[in-house]
């Protein structure tokens, strides 16, 4: 059990770390660290998810609480359950992008609020060890059977702006994007790749952040004719998009396209991940919004949102955030924009993209490092000094043609820069002189 308890998740090996005994005990502590008396409860497709499901179910109902069973379904649609049926509590199980022998859980407070290791995962871990549950409830909780598909799709729906037929390819990775698109029917028509819902992902990993896993969804695009392509993680709480030639788009790039549609309608608050292009901000406040810097992890980005009414944020890594969603993520919304903005136009994706293309960015880059990674921070702002400096996570520094941003990882000793210039050469030279910091 050590070590299942995490930063944003619960997630370990089935059967090792993670068992039904200890989805027992989970969903014990769950009601009595939250107190709630309703709770939805939505699966992913791993064989494991039944039997953990089962065990969590007994765990919540014990204490007193009911659990709103929405069966196999999305982590998005999990978040819609949540904030629509009434729930003060929401947990999602699935280790999302993590290979077949992994399973976890995601959970939420009522509105789908997250609960993080800094807001609550942490005390759950202590009652969990401890054994400090609340008393059984006299009359235990109800499991009851919910479909939300519907109401989700409706809800989705809502958001198409089409002005022409849409069609694309879909790379599902046997995974929730399966249930997730079906909110899209009689919007958009789509091809789809590895679409048999298979819990142990026998075609590739389910996660479109590795380029690798992208290349059959790219050879599917190039053989027909598509606006463009999709490939979900393994729980559908981020998308990847290719352009119609095939070519994969960065995610910052799909941040700042969403927020054109979603400002088109109307105005206000959309937060960028830290390590975005400035282009990204340059197209919100042409759009007429306002673009406003967010620190990097959903629980993050979700409490900066609701702090400023935003309308939506979207994060490097691949997740697209919605007010409209209880302020989180939605694949098929984002999915939707995407379509509405070239449903509009009479270019190509890739030429609506191709002005975004105007910096050159390193990537992000993660170094294993072997010195304390505080004293790299530290060596860094001395190094650096002159420049425009804040630590919204990390260190980032600015100047007039180019920045960076250097994170600790909260779990490993490994270091992330992310850096972008005006030119390549200064990007690589740049780049280059940080790493050498790093890397001492």
């Amino acid at each position: 059990m050590a070590g299942i308890f995490k930063a944003y998740d619960i997630r370990g090996i089935y059967g090792q770390d993670l068992t039904e005994e200890v989805a027992y005990k989970i969903g014990r502590a769950f009601v009595t660290f939250v107190g709630c008396k309703k709770v939805v409860v939505a699966r992913d497709i791993r064989p494991h998810s039944e039997p953990l499901f089962a065990a969590l179910a007994r765990g919540i109902t014990e204490q007193g609480a009911d659990v709103i069973d929405l069966g196999f379904g999305s982590t998005p649609m999990s978040y819609f359950a949540n904030g629509t049926l009434g729930a003060d509590g929401g947990v999602m199980i699935t280790a999302s992008h993590n290979t077949a022998e992994w399973n976890g859980f995601k959970l939420c407070r009522a509105q789908a609020v997250p609960i993080s290791g800094a807001t609550g995962i942490l005390d759950i871990e202590r009652i969990v060890s401890a054994g400090t549950f609340a008393p059984k409830a006299a009359v235990p909780g109800r499991i009851s059977q919910h479909d939300i598909l519907p109401a989700y799709a409706q809800h989705v729906a809502q958001f198409a702006h089409l002005k022409r037929p849409v069609h694309v390819a879909i790379d599902f990775a046997n995974g929730m994007g399966i249930w997730e698109v079906q909110t899209l029917k009689g919007l958009i028509t789509w091809d789809g790749l590895y679409e048999d819902p298979d819990g142990r992902f026998p075609n590739h990993e389910a996660n479109p952040l590795h380029h690798a896993t992208l290349r059959d969804l790219q050879a599917k695009v190039r053989s027909g004719n598509y606006a463009f392509g999709v490939a979900f993680d393994g729980d559908a709480d981020r998308a990847g998009f290719i352009d119609e030639k095939g070519e994969i788009i960065p995610m910052d790039l799909i941040t700042a396209l969403v927020a054109q549609d979603v400002l088109a309608t109307r105005k206000g608050v959309i937060f960028y991940d830290l390590r975005s292009s400035w282009v990204v901000k340059e197209v919100i406040e042409a759009a007429g919004g306002t673009p406003m810097m967010s620190r990097v992890g959903h629980a993050f980005i979700k409490q900066q949102m609701r702090e400023h009414d935003a309308l939506f944020a979207g994060e490097l890594s691949g997740h697209y955030y919605f007010k409209d969603n209880f302020t989180a993520e939605s694949s098929a919304m984002a999915v939707l924009s995407l379509a509405n903005i070239v449903s509009r136009s009479d270019k190509p994706l890739s030429a609506l993209i191709a002005p975004l293309r105007k910096y050159f960015a390193s990537g992000e880059i993660n170094t294993t490092v072997s010195r304390d990674p505080q004293a790299i921070l530290a060596e860094i702002r001395s190094t650096y000094a002159d420049g425009r400096l804040f630590e919204l996570d990390g260190v980032s520094v600015e100047y007039a043609d180019w920045w960076f941003n250097v994170r600790c990882s909260n779990t490993e000793p490994l270091v992330r820069l992310n850096l972008e210039a005006k030119t390549r050469a200064v990007m690589e030279a740049r780049r280059d002189e940080l790493l050498a910091i790093i890397r001492r």
